[in-house]
């Protein structure tokens, strides 16, 4: 997905929980999707989710999926 120049910038937001030395991942609803970026690297891109890949995402963390990837 790319932003051209002249159109509205999506309204990114990060946790709550974010650390404060901005390493941290964004997420904004775009086109109808959920685009997610690095805001270490905020012109760097990102990648977008249907909203059902995005739902199967958080399942997959609330139920613990990824914790291993945790430091």
């Amino acid at each position: 997905m790319h932003h051209t120049a002249g159109s509205t910038e999506p309204a990114w937001q990060k946790a709550n929980r974010s650390l404060t030395n901005g390493a941290c991942v964004e997420v904004a609803k775009l086109d109808g999707k959920v685009a997610v970026r690095d805001s270490k690297d905020p012109q760097g891109g990102w990648l977008a989710y249907t909203p059902a890949e995005w739902a199967a995402f958080l399942d997959g963390v609330k139920n613990g999926e990824f914790d291993h990837y945790a430091g």
